[in-house]
């Protein structure tokens, strides 16, 4: 692990592009060889390790590489530090051992952002969206930072490992303080207005790495509260807060409905997904675990590939404007061909890996009440729905009148929509989830 952040780091510092992409290439297949450990844990004072640290470790790597490889117009030394950097931070929190490790990193991560969108963002409203993000994420998380130093006091360590064996003893009213900076986070529906102004002013790195990453954070958070709080996955609070995460990911759907904006309708369709990871967690059963640790994957790779899609044609058409949009069917035979494999993946069609994910969280929610079944049935369906509204709306129908010559899917394109794809359907028969 130690070699992996010290690779990552060397990366941050190589100035040319060039030589950013290879070292994180090289880097990303150094931290496939973390998923051997998945099978067993491993502690000790600086890192742990499991199934699921394991898998975002990799997914932070590659997520950088592919953001850094997709934006090759963009080589400022600045641009590829910040990239570079992020994919630091998001390694040491996703594999920290000490819980206020976890969460300095957990909030560091919130920097590199914040100047990606404001340095590199297309409109001025991107210092609105900067701010928005802050004072959602950090407001939530300061009543956080103190439950954590008390439990750090009571256990006289820090350590996640002694926390899990050591008995809390409080209100269950503080089950809100610990899961509600993660939820904002994820985010949850009413929580979430910071989460589509981000997306719509970030650049197409900072968009791939927030929906792919950045947002998974708050799903591990969850995953790390119960382990130090041994919440159980029972009460009334849990089982509000799991329904109404339930609720909210439906409402987010038909949000996806109403959206013009490319970029706007993914983000929103990340609120939805992100509400089956809050239920998998909170109620923190074995199969409820394993299906948000399965979609958090398939969502990490489906949503920043469909970001990329997005950017890539912007480029062709110079707008995200799905009414502007339509037959590209006929101009981008090739990017049209993506767009309908990955808004198949993302409506969780079989034999992808979001179809797990979506699978397993159904008897977890049987167990709560029948209600929530009902709600992730109708959740799946306008899923597809808005998938397919955003597959016809931009490929099928008569040109575009603002269509402009423009060269079809570049090499580099290609090859970092391949990434995506490859390993949702290659980890779809695996054992590195159980």
């Amino acid at each position: 692990m130690i070699s992996v952040v010290c690779g990552a780091i060397a990366c941050c510092l190589c100035g040319a592009w060039g030589a950013t992409v290879a070292g994180f290439g090289l880097v990303t297949l150094g931290g496939l060889m973390l998923l051997n450990q998945s099978f067993s844990s491993y502690n000790n004072f600086i890192f742990s390790g499991s199934n699921i640290s394991s898998l975002m470790v990799f997914l932070s790597l590659l997520l950088c590489f592919l953001a850094s490889m997709s934006t090759p117009s963009e080589k400022s030394f600045k641009y590829l530090f910040w990239i570079g950097s992020l994919g630091v931070i998001l390694a040491i929190a996703f594999s920290a051992s000490n819980i206020l490790v976890f969460y300095v990193f957990f909030e560091a991560s919130l920097i590199p952002t914040l100047m990606l969108i404001i340095g590199w963002g297309y409109q001025p409203e991107r210092l609105q969206a900067g701010t928005y993000m802050m004072v959602y994420t950090v407001t939530a998380s300061l009543p956080l930072l103190i439950l954590l130093i008390y439990r750090c006091w009571d256990c006289a360590s820090g350590s996640i490992g002694i926390m899990s064996v050591v008995p809390f003893v409080g209100s269950s009213m503080l089950v809100v303080v610990a899961y509600a900076a993660f939820l904002v986070k994820l985010p949850m529906y009413s929580f979430h207005l910071w989460l589509p102004k981000a997306h719509v002013e970030a650049p197409l790195a900072g968009s791939m790495i927030l929906a792919g990453i950045l947002l998974k954070l708050g799903g591990y958070g969850l995953f790390q509260m119960n382990k130090c709080f041994s919440f159980g996955g029972t009460g009334g609070f849990v089982y509000f807060l799991t329904a109404l995460s339930m609720w909210g990911g439906l409402m987010a759907t038909f949000m996806c409905l109403r959206q013009v904006d490319m970029k706007a309708l993914v983000a929103y369709s990340s609120v939805g997904h992100m509400g089956i990871v809050a239920a998998g967690y909170m109620l923190d059963r074995s199969w409820g675990v394993t299906s948000a640790t399965v979609t958090m994957l398939a969502h990490g790779l489906s949503s920043s590939a469909l970001f990329g899609l997005a950017y890539f044609t912007y480029e062709k058409i110079h707008s995200r404007n799905l009414p502007y949009l339509g037959g590209f069917l006929s101009l981008y035979p090739v990017l049209s061909l993506f767009w309908f494999i990955f808004c198949c993946i993302n409506m969780a069609a079989p034999p992808t890996l979001n179809l797990l994910g979506e699978l397993l969280i159904v008897p977890c929610l049987w167990s709560v009440h029948l209600a929530l079944v009902i709600v992730m049935g109708l959740l799946v369906f306008f899923s597809a729905a808005y998938n397919m509204y955003l597959y016809t709306s931009i490929n099928h129908g008569a040109a575009s009148a603002f269509s402009c010559s423009a060269s079809p899917l570049r090499g580099f394109e290609m090859m970092s929509l391949v990434a995506h794809m490859a390993p949702l359907m290659v980890l779809a028969k695996s054992q590195i989830f159980f």
